[in-house]
């Protein structure tokens, strides 16, 4: 099953699923984003928009998914935000180079069958200096986690992968730098991962 086909089955049920789960941990990774100014910020794979009522307001957005089905439940979030939807890929986004002064990962590079595109990506359009913040989960290098990997034989074709390690993903993005990395939920398991555009 395709990821567009399975996330447009799954969107009337992803807020019951998710939202009270992620709250807490998306705002606090949304704190990092700067109170003031009028930046330009990608939330890429924003979903239903679970992240919209964390965000400041005094930016401009542009929210993105795969999925129309998710899109239109992200709509009425937006309020009074100056938020822009595109339907598009994370891993192939629409945009022109460094367009961006920060952008959003929320449980996105898990989700997508590549990850390492989908970061080499983030980087294309994120400004020199400009930051990425990331929520998901990922293994650590060399854990063996051997039930997870097993769920992901089937996961990972319905909702999400389980066996993503983040430090393999972020080689392949040279010009991205770990500005903190905090273990969340799960022993670890879940992370908050703040990157930086060098150069």
């Amino acid at each position: 099953m395709s990821l567009r086909r399975s996330y447009s089955l799954i969107a009337p049920l992803y807020d019951a699923l998710l939202a009270g789960a992620g709250t807490g941990l998306r705002a606090v990774s949304l704190e990092q984003l700067p109170r003031q100014e009028n930046l330009d910020i990608l939330i890429s794979g924003i979903g239903t928009g679970l992240d919209l009522p964390h965000v400041p307001a005094c930016h401009h957005y542009v929210g993105l998914d795969l999925t129309a089905a998710m899109l239109k439940r992200a709509r009425p979030r937006i309020g009074n935000l100056h938020v822009d939807i595109v339907q598009g890929d994370s891993m192939s986004l629409p945009f022109v180079d460094a367009c961006f002064d920060h952008v959003v990962l929320h449980l996105i590079l898990a989700i997508v069958p590549d990850a390492r595109a989908c970061l080499k990506e983030t980087a294309r359009v994120l400004k020199p200096g400009g930051s990425v913040l990331i929520l998901d989960k990922f293994l650590k290098p060399g854990e063996n986690a051997v039930l997870r990997r097993g769920v992901n034989l089937l996961s990972q074709h319905i909702v999400t992968r389980l066996d993503v390690v983040f430090e393999e993903v972020l080689a392949s993005v040279p010009q991205l730098k770990v500005e903190s990395d905090q273990p969340l939920l799960a022993g670890g398991w879940f992370r908050s991962i703040r990157l930086v555009k060098t150069g």
